[in-house]
């Protein structure tokens, strides 16, 4: 089974599909931070970002798995466990930039796939239910306001010892926003037969009860 999640930035898509997939016993692949890691291995290598034969260059040739490691889903880049040195605002900023190319988007949906096809899989990301899985079994657009999105966000900073400020992160978070839904390749959009769930007011679990209701309903006609 493929379960997709898209959302955008600070919506919880992240935390609700660990969580899922950990009650499910479900792979996890985490897309944001398979982009997140082609951004930092560009700024590592002084790739110009806006070159974009460049960087898909990169994104073809690194090698990506996911595996649980004490509780938490770590990405794997050529064998080497990336955690923190992605999740900076930098890499953040530079993630989405990339993930604006064409030829990117295109090596890494192939990167997505082959990596989701291994095993029964929850993927979450912007385009996993309208572009990389539009034939999974369930999707699911998790959203939330802006204001919320941001206060998560510098939360994030915060425990990453990073300093922030509020109306910075939520001018970048609407800026964000308006680039993944306006890009003309695979752009942030709700598939059609995704169930939304806006968490801006609902807790972690009452998102997974949606959720896991959902995954059941799909499953019980098959005898799983």
């Amino acid at each position: 089974m493929i379960i997709a999640i898209d959302g955008p930035a600070g919506a919880g898509k992240s935390t609700v599909a660990q969580e899922l997939a950990k009650t499910l016993g479900y792979q996890l692949v985490d897309t944001g931070a398979m982009y997140r890691t082609v951004a930092f291995e560009a700024l590592n290598a002084g790739v110009d970002l806006g070159d974009e034969e460049a960087v898909a260059k990169i994104a073809r040739t690194l090698s990506f798995e996911f595996r649980f490691v004490e509780g938490e889903n770590v990405v794997f880049c050529n064998g080497k466990a990336l955690d923190q040195e992605i999740r900076t605002a930098e890499v953040s900023r530079a993630a989405s930039i990339i993930s604006a190319h064409p030829d990117v988007r295109t090596a890494m949906v192939e990167q997505q796939q082959r990596v989701g096809r291994g095993r029964s899989s929850v993927l979450e990301g912007r385009d996993i239910g309208t572009v990389v899985f539009p034939d999974a079994e369930v999707k699911a657009f998790v959203t939330a306001s802006a204001e919320t999105r941001a206060r998560r966000r510098l939360e994030q900073m915060e425990e990453c010892g990073e300093d922030g400020d509020y109306q910075e992160v939520l001018k970048e978070i609407v800026a964000r926003d308006k680039r993944d839904t306006e890009r003309e390749v695979a752009p942030l959009k709700q598939a059609e037969d995704a169930v939304v769930v806006d968490t801006t007011e609902m807790t972690i679990e009452e998102v997974l009860r949606v959720l896991r209701a959902r995954v059941e309903a799909v499953r019980s006609p098959r005898g799983e």
